[in-house]
């Protein structure tokens, strides 16, 4: 490709409403332009990055015995209603009427789209395991679309669903579509976790989310130093504590504590460690039930357990009238001793351990001190409710210590079991005869957020750096002043002419700039590999071959630096 024929709209200045590394860098490298909030254009050289992305999920998923299909964007209202989603999704779910005053949706998922087929034409168990993917357009009206790529309202997505007779089928299907996610990222060269989840609103029983790890990510993480284990901060487990035989020798004392309400506070005034306090947090369905959970002070709420613990359907932290109603104490000296009854109370498990420690005394200005757990306070019920910190120790392996990272969701896997099949009335035929219900998956990956997450975690001052299998030309060739030095030009064709001929993808640089305009563009759209021609290296029959990630540079003879290029490209791409 000429970059004097290819359309390369570069910028020198950061847009002002770009925030974010990805969505900066791919509006200054060309990829994209805005058309409306959240939804962009893919221009030449974006969408040559998005395809090398879709060659590789194509691939795999094929691999994985999927099979490709191709549902319509719009959806009919009466699939979502006969799923209770239409109103559950929220104003996401961008709705509209047609001329007939009949109701659709743009679709942000095809559950319901795909689980239609199905019931119409799967009947029988011969017919199973199945799994049907597409790479479609989604539209999701997020109320904050921000990022570029990374938070759009209209984006290109991946979504496969897979159909099994039973429940260990489905096992089955699922891990062969998480292996197909491992190898999809690895061969993109980017490094990532995958991580436990919550299933969150597509539901279902195991999840597991594919995070890019880059300090700019959303999402915190942490995963084994020493095992596999990884997870969502959400879903992160925290090994279990085995409740202590004996109490502190403490005296439960009542102490003045003048207008001190947080933990920290408290425990500085009263001179002990945060680690010795209990700290109380009221929590609502939002439904009229509320519960008490109690922490150690140190240690942060973790919401999404608590709400399993309790097997609610939303959760959110109680306002000060409903948590005096709800407890008939003020906030910031709420404890477990003398609490209104008729209150349900929890305790994460790290109280199972703890003595002779500060809890609230349900009176304003007043803590207690010395209070045990087991002697003061019955704890009637104890679980998991914290988030994990860095250093703790891992739930799964005996020697693992927790990392924590930040990392950008990427793909997302989901065992659903019967939630759409049961409601939508999608079933088979067993070898007896008797009819049951269909066990599903579903598994998606963003397309366009992956390659913005691609630059996320790889870039400089100078652009992006894109790993080779993503990266919208292998190498460049850039003629040095093409208009003054006899040769140049020519020889360069000849070395772009020779590489292409190698299968690969190159960038010719014929313009007629400066070659500190060339660099510089080179470098801010991330070509992997540069070769270039000047006539000084010429003289001695050399080119210059320049690595983009590693910046190292090497003088070498022309045939040498064309197989030097395809050598590093082959590797790259090579996957077994």
């Amino acid at each position: 490709m000429l970059y004097s024929k290819y359309f390369i709209p570069t910028l020198k200045e950061t847009p002002s409403d770009a925030e974010v590394i990805s969505h900066q860098l791919m509006l200054r490298a060309g990829m994209i332009r805005k058309l409306s909030a959240g939804i962009y254009n893919y221009l030449p050289l974006g969408l040559r990055s998005i395809r090398k992305f879709e060659n590789i999920v194509r691939e795999e998923m094929n691999k994985a015995d999927a099979i490709e299909m191709l549902m319509p964007s719009v959806q009919p209202a009466e699939l979502w209603q006969e799923s209770g989603r239409w109103q559950f999704y929220g104003k996401e779910l961008l709705r509209f009427k047609d001329r007939k005053d009949n109701e659709f949706c743009m679709g942000p998922t095809h559950e319901e789209v795909i689980t239609d087929v199905v019931r119409r034409e799967i009947k029988s168990y011969r017919q199973m395991p199945l799994n049907f993917y597409q790479i479609q357009t989604k539209f999701r009206d997020e109320i904050r679309p921000r990022f570029g790529l990374m938070r759009g309202r209209e984006f290109i997505m991946k979504d496969a669903y897979s159909f099994d007779v039973d429940s260990a089928a489905a096992d089955l299907s699922y891990e062969k579509m998480f292996n197909a996610y491992v190898r999809i990222f690895e061969r993109c060269g980017l490094n990532f976790r995958a991580v436990e989840a919550d299933t969150g609103s597509i539901g279902g029983s195991s999840s597991h989310e594919f995070m890019v790890l880059a300090d700019s990510g959303e999402d915190a993480i942490v995963s084994c130093d020493s095992c596999r284990y990884a997870a969502n901060v959400e879903k992160a487990e925290v090994r279990s504590v085995k409740t202590s035989a004996t109490f502190g020798t403490g005296i439960l004392e009542k102490r003045s504590t003048p207008d001190k309400k947080s933990i920290v506070d408290v425990a500085s005034y009263l001179e002990r460690p945060v680690d010795s306090a209990i700290k109380a947090l009221v929590c609502s369905n939002g439904e009229g039930a509320f519960v008490m959970a109690l922490l150690r002070g140190d240690h942060e709420l973790n919401e999404i357990k608590l709400k399993n613990a309790m097997g609610w359907d939303d959760i959110r932290m109680a306002t000060d009238d409903e948590i005096l109603t709800a407890s008939g104490a003020p906030v910031g000296f709420l404890g477990p001793i003398g609490i209104k009854e008729g209150l349900d109370v929890i305790a994460d498990q790290a109280l199972n351990v703890m003595a002779d420690c500060i809890v609230g005394a349900n009176e304003t200005d007043m803590h207690y001190v010395g209070a045990n757990p087991g002697r003061d306070f019955v704890i009637t019920r104890t679980a998991d409710l914290r988030n994990v910190i860095a250093g703790d120790n891992c739930p799964r392996c005996e020697s693992g210590r927790m990392e924590m990272w930040r990392g950008i969701e990427v793909g997302h896997v989901f065992k659903l079991g019967t939630k759409y099949s049961e409601k939508l009335g999608a079933t088979y035929l067993d070898a007896d005869g008797r009819e049951n219900i269909i066990f599903m998956g579903c598994y998606g990956i963003g397309i366009g957020r992956t390659v913005a997450a691609s630059i996320e975690q790889n870039h400089d001052e100078n652009g992006i750096i894109f790993p080779i299998p993503l990266a919208p030309f292998h190498c460049s060739v850039v003629a040095l002043n093409p208009g003054k030095e006899t040769g140049v030009l020519a020889e360069a064709e000849e070395i772009y002419f020779k590489l292409e001929k190698l299968g690969l993808d190159v960038l010719f640089d014929d313009r007629d700039e400066r070659p500190g305009v060339k660099f510089k563009d080179n470098d801010l759209i991330g070509i992997p590999l540069r070769i270039v021609v000047g006539s000084k290296g010429l003289a001695e029959g050399k080119v210059e071959l320049k690595n983009r990630k590693t910046g190292e540079m090497q003088l070498l003879p022309i045939d040498d630096a064309i197989a030097a290029v395809k050598t590093i490209v082959d590797k790259a791409l090579a996957f077994e």
